[in-house]
């Protein structure tokens, strides 16, 4: 999932007089975010999987109606932030599907900016003939372009979104039946599709691949190694694969090379190894901490070297988030709902990374560049939390193994007002579905408490991180009040560039507003 969450400040009335308007998904009442805010926040963390309290179709309904509240160059602008920035793949592909229904102009004027790989061009077709958006055929124009982007794409993209079903790239080619420039392209396609052609006129992987089926005794081909799984792979064959393999190839298939023997050779370890800890290569393949923390934690019986190499990967990432230039209490929800995997749940694919892992990570990462920074656990309130475990991994998981119990997200400002203290920032990392404070008028506890505490603080501002796609929040936006939504990198700038007043009071949708559609 690099993000930048998104959202507007335009609220200058008192915290304590400000009345919520809406009930959260926990039955409390909340502030609801306007359109373009709500739309943007579950565009970043839209997962269209079940949620703790939030079924998928529910989420589908959501952004659709979001969508139809807003101008179409917004939901356009909101599909490239949500992509380039945040890294999703579901959402922006639907954002697309619906430009593609209800505006077919600006569907075009940024289809090459989101549907920038294989993967993505499939979800946008499947999303499309899946009748979800207003249309089950493509159409002349969502066809040209998928034509365009096959005739278009080079060999390696080709090849790589030849990984995938439903609908698999042969699919995608027979619905369009693109026709290339050249003889080679249009051979190519012809092979995709199951067709005798002439070998010699295909890419050199496709060759390759071609000659490897015939004598497993050539080299492994230069593809992506879901395309030999059908072949008896052997050990050798599998330590190839793992010698050239991307980084995140690798991150994602550990297990699969303890289970093909890669690691009995202390080559393929030291390899391995040192590319998983390639501070270029992990900037490069974009990766987030918490994917790191993952691969962590899933990984069975790998090398202790291997294993050593991740956790130094995490302490890399971490050297490229910005500090926050000013105190910092950081509110880490433990609550009972945290447990709702973060992408939410899939039958059979539920990602082992739960929110409250999440927000850990990012706990321990805003510590690891804020020394000093005061952390607070709370669920029904602040628990106590000794910081002792070493390293951002380690300090992860103890806050996460503090999980249970119900959700008070006002439980930490009134700590620090207890505590007597006021730091100048104040971070709460959540799914934001407070119940146990619910009022039942005026302000909700969480701006009775931040009213509070500005009184003490009058420069203080408050970051609520929300985790899961829910559009509304227990603190009504202001300029000392920032909702970010997501978990990528790109919400440690968010906040520094916040918190250091390099935003002001300015609204964060502007973000989305002023993105150049031409890139």
């Amino acid at each position: 999932m690099a993000n930048r969450a998104l959202f507007q400040s335009h609220v200058r009335t008192s915290a304590k007089t400000q009345t919520p308007n809406v009930s959260n998904q926990a039955g409390a009442r909340a502030y609801a975010f306007e359109p373009e805010h709500a739309l943007a926040q579950l565009a970043v963390t839209g997962c269209l999987n079940q949620t703790f309290y939030a079924d998928a179709e529910a989420q589908l309904s959501e952004v659709i109606a979001r969508c139809l509240e807003v101008p179409s160059v917004f939901v356009a602008k909101t599909a490239i932030y949500a992509r380039e920035s945040g890294n999703m793949k579901d959402m922006p592909a639907l954002l697309m599907a619906y430009l593609a229904a209800f505006d077919g102009a600006m569907c075009e004027a940024v289809f090459e900016r989101v549907v920038d790989n294989g993967k993505m061009l499939r979800n946008f077709v499947q999303i499309i003939r899946s009748g979800a958006v207003a249309r089950k055929s493509l159409g002349t124009r969502p066809k040209r372009l998928v034509q365009r982007w096959l005739e278009n794409a080079s060999d390696a993209r080709l090849i790589a979104a030849m990984v995938g079903n439903a609908p698999s790239l042969a699919d995608v080619i027979k619905m369009v039946h693109p026709k290339a420039n050249t003889p080679e392209r249009n051979a190519f396609f012809a092979y995709l599709i199951g067709k005798e052609v002439n070998k010699q006129m295909l890419p050199a992987e496709i060759q390759a691949l071609e000659a490897f089926k015939v004598d497993a005794s050539m080299p492994v081909p230069n593809v992506p190694f879901q395309l030999l799984t059908s072949y008896a792979l052997s050990a050798a064959h599998w330590r190839q694969i793992a010698k050239t393999a991307s980084w995140q190839t690798t991150r994602m298939n550990l297990n699969t090379f303890v289970r093909h023997q890669v690691f009995v050779d202390s080559e393929c370890v030291r390899l391995v190894a040192e590319r998983l800890a390639d501070a270029e290569l992990i900037a490069k393949a974009r990766a987030f901490p918490y994917q790191l923390l993952a691969a962590h934690r899933n990984a069975e019986n790998i090398p202790s070297k291997v294993r050593e190499a991740l956790a130094a990967a995490v302490e890399i990432s971490v050297r490229n988030v910005p500090k926050v230039a000013r105190s910092v209490a950081i509110a880490v929800d433990v609550s009972g709902s945290m447990a709702s995997p973060v992408t939410g749940y899939r039958a059979g694919a539920s990602s082992s990374m739960r929110c409250v892992d999440v927000a850990g990570m990012m706990a321990a990462t805003i510590v690891a560049r804020n020394p000093g920074a005061m952390v607070l656990p709370f669920n029904d309130s602040v628990r106590s939390f000794d910081w002792r475990a070493k390293g951002v991994m380690a300090q992860a998981g103890a806050l996460a193994a503090m999980l249970g119990g119900g959700t008070n997200v006002s439980a930490p400002l009134l700590a620090l007002k207890q505590r007597g203290v006021a730091p100048d920032v104040v971070i709460i990392l959540s799914d934001n579905q407070s119940w146990l404070d619910a009022r039942n008028h005026g302000a909700t506890a969480t701006m009775q408490a931040w009213a509070d505490l500005k009184a003490r603080n009058p420069k203080a501002k408050l970051v609520c991180v929300d985790l899961q796609p829910y559009t509304n929040s227990q603190a009504a936006e202001g300029g000392d009040v920032l909702n970010i939504g997501g978990f990528s990198d790109a919400v440690f700038g968010l906040i520094a560039d916040f918190t250091n007043d390099a935003l002001g009071a300015a609204s964060l949708v502007r973000k989305i507003e002023s993105t150049n559609l031409e890139g």
